[in-house]
């Protein structure tokens, strides 16, 4: 290890920031977790992160010039050429955050940053789900939807970083709910795990046949695949939605970009090979038929270090 160059990667989320050491190959050699503390308009963030590297390996009795560089992944949309975070709602930054050159001071080696849901996807691309591909659509269905577009195995980020925001995609163009962002009728209403409760609990007001859901004071998405699974035909029917919101989403998707992968993950996706099968459907119902033929969708294979991967991969990439 004395002689071993390591990359850093950095995953900064509203609670936590996830934190790695990983050889240039993308292999985790260690990683751990800090509190992201977003007092004071986030401004202890960087510091905490530059501190906790710096006594990370210390601990590892790794010498710091064996630090090659570091990657970040952060919420929110990001100028990658200029190195700032145009917008930081969840962590309390000023907007035009010089994000890079901040974490850059903080751990003393050279340091790209990148949204982190593009991170995401760049990590399933390089050591998970997507590996092996060179254009693939990410997608994280949690508490919202996030999403990634690689082409020629890079990111797309369109004019001001918005590129790959899968999650806003108009899904119901009348009578929609309304988005975290201002419009009606995103994606991300109907196919997060916020948005399959609130199709569940509608359908329930006014179903009148039995339902296991029927006498659960607080319906999870979870409840809701569980009894779908079991056979509920009102649990079935809120994860058709789901699923039919979604294949038409990612069939106008490939028809621009033609994938040869889709990577589902995110909490939603732990609902397996069940609900895949279910996109898979509509999916083909809506694609372009070449397109249809030549996409194949999988299961996200990182869970939680899809971040800190993608980091690492824009550490030896980006730099």
């Amino acid at each position: 290890m004395a002689n071993e160059k390591f990359l850093l990667g950095i995953d900064i989320g509203g609670t936590s920031v996830k934190l790695a050491f990983l050889t240039e190959e993308g292999d985790i050699v260690h990683n751990w977790e800090i509190p992201t503390n977003i007092e004071n308009n986030g401004s202890s963030i960087i510091p905490d992160i530059g501190e906790a590297v710096h006594k990370k390996l210390a601990e590892l009795n790794i010498p710091h010039e064996n630090l090659k560089a570091a990657g970040v992944g952060a919420p929110g949309p990001i100028d990658t050429e200029k190195g700032v975070m145009f917008e930081a709602v969840n962590l309390g930054w000023p907007d035009n955050f010089p994000l890079r050159d901040l974490v850059q001071e903080a751990v003393g080696v050279p340091v790209a940053i990148e949204n982190d849901a593009n991170s995401a996807a760049l990590g399933e691309m390089w050591k998970g789900a997507g590996k092996g591909a060179k254009d693939l659509i990410a997608i994280t269905l949690g508490t919202g939807v996030g999403g990634g577009v690689i082409v020629s195995g890079d990111i797309v980020h369109g004019a001001k970083g918005a590129a790959g925001e899968i999650g806003h995609i108009t899904a119901v163009p009348q009578g929609g709910y309304m988005c975290n962002c201002g419009k009606a009728g995103c994606l991300e209403t109907v196919a997060s795990a916020t948005g399959i409760v609130r199709t569940a609990k509608e359908l329930l007001a006014d179903y009148t046949g039995d339902s296991p859901l029927k006498g659960l004071n607080d319906i999870t998405a979870k409840d809701i695949f569980d009894s779908a699974q079991a056979g509920d035909e009102l649990a079935l029917s809120t994860v058709d939605t789901l699923a039919d919101h979604l294949g038409l989403a990612l069939a106008n998707i490939g028809s621009v970009f033609n994938p040869e992968r889709i990577v589902i993950g995110g909490g939603v996706s732990k609902a397996g090979d069940f609900l895949l099968g279910k996109i898979e459907q509509a999916f083909k119902k809506y694609a372009f038929k070449p397109v249809g033929e030549s996409t194949e969708i999988v299961l996200a294979q990182l869970g939680n270090d899809a971040g800190i991967a993608g980091a690492a991969w824009l550490a030896a990439n980006k730099n």
